[in-house]
């Protein structure tokens, strides 16, 4: 009995289909190309952000216009009733002790979540930004543009935002994906009220939060893919970069847009207090404080959000019997 082919005649019978090859973007695409280049593009930003605020007239004025005699120490604080809170929250957060605890628990989530290198780094982060921070305001001149209610002295970028920002972005180099997302709006919010707070007790000006986060997230972007370089590709045990669908990819992206709308929603009418008991410039400076934390945080999250910096027991790499052939 004969079979007969269901396939026309002439034509041959189809065998495997080849894999669809990725777009040249994901293909050449790698954890540690993206970050580089985002923590390049977030320093350039810092950059031309010092050059704006520190350098020019109309930098100098808009800082001015926002938080008249807005100047690190010297009893410049804002004319409101949230100071004396805003001081407690810089004193609290400026604790050793707290500070010592914090990093200490980055350390253990990296040990437990296999990531200590990790979470070595991530200290280093932090260590770095107070040291960076802290140079820039002493080699950054300030020029004098004979503006009103403008000083001299120097606070460009903020220390305690720069810490804040990369203390949060140490977390996320120690914990799984999945957790990433649900530390980042609460970690964005308490950098933002270090932020505001700074601005209140008038420590510094709006520009220096702004540069605060900057280099923040240019730091961690950098320490992310050293991370990612460190080790090569997955065979090797290093990070794991895993690809995701573009709906998913969007679907995050429109999650952090309307946490970023809620959160700016909770600020102004939730809390109808901090609108009546701050001047106009003060609640821009705030909001928009805020809403760059939120997008800066919400954005190196998303980049980094297939990037796993755990190291793998792979019996490959161990050497186990079924690797090595020894029983």
């Amino acid at each position: 009995m004969s079979v007969e082919s269901s396939y026309p005649m002439g034509r041959s019978a189809p065998g495997p289909q080849p894999a669809r090859p990725l777009s040249p973007a994901r293909a050449g695409a790698s954890p540690g190309r993206l970050l580089l280049g985002a923590g390049l593009g977030h320093l350039f930003a810092l950059s031309l952000t010092c050059a704006v605020f520190v350098r020019t007239y109309p930098g100098q004025w808009l800082d001015g216009l926002l938080l008249p005699r807005a100047e690190r120490g010297g009893g410049y604080e804002q004319r409101t009733v949230l100071v004396g809170p805003a001081k407690t929250v810089l004193a609290t957060f400026g604790r050793p002790t707290l500070l010592a605890a914090l990093l200490g628990a980055v350390l253990l989530v990296g040990l437990l979540g296999r990531r200590l290198m990790a979470g070595v780094v991530g200290v280093g982060m932090v260590v770095c930004a107070v040291v960076v921070a802290g140079a820039m305001k002493s080699a950054l001149p300030r020029a004098d543009l004979r503006i009103e209610s403008s000083s001299l002295h120097n606070s460009f970028p903020s220390g305690h935002v720069a810490a804040a920002t990369t203390l949060l972005l140490a977390f996320v180099l120690v914990l799984p994906g999945w957790a990433r997302r649900w530390l980042a709006l609460p970690g964005a919010a308490a950098v933002s009220v270090i932020a505001a707070a700074t601005m209140i007790a008038g420590w510094h000006r709006f520009s220096d939060a702004l540069g605060g986060v900057l280099l923040g997230v240019a730091l961690f972007c950098l320490a992310a893919a050293a991370l990612a370089g460190r080790r090569g590709d997955d065979q090797r045990g290093g990070p794991r970069w895993r690809d995701e669908p573009d709906s998913t990819a969007g679907r995050r992206l429109v999650e952090g847009a309307v946490a970023l709308v809620v959160l700016l929603w909770a600020l102004l009418v939730v809390m109808p207090g901090l609108a009546a008991s701050v001047q106009r410039g003060l609640l821009v400076a705030i909001v928009a404080a805020t809403a760059v934390t939120m997008l800066l945080v919400g954005w190196v999250v998303f980049l980094a959000r297939s990037a796993d910096f755990a190291v793998r027991s792979d019996s490959r790499l161990l050497g186990s019997p079924h690797a090595t052939g020894r029983g």
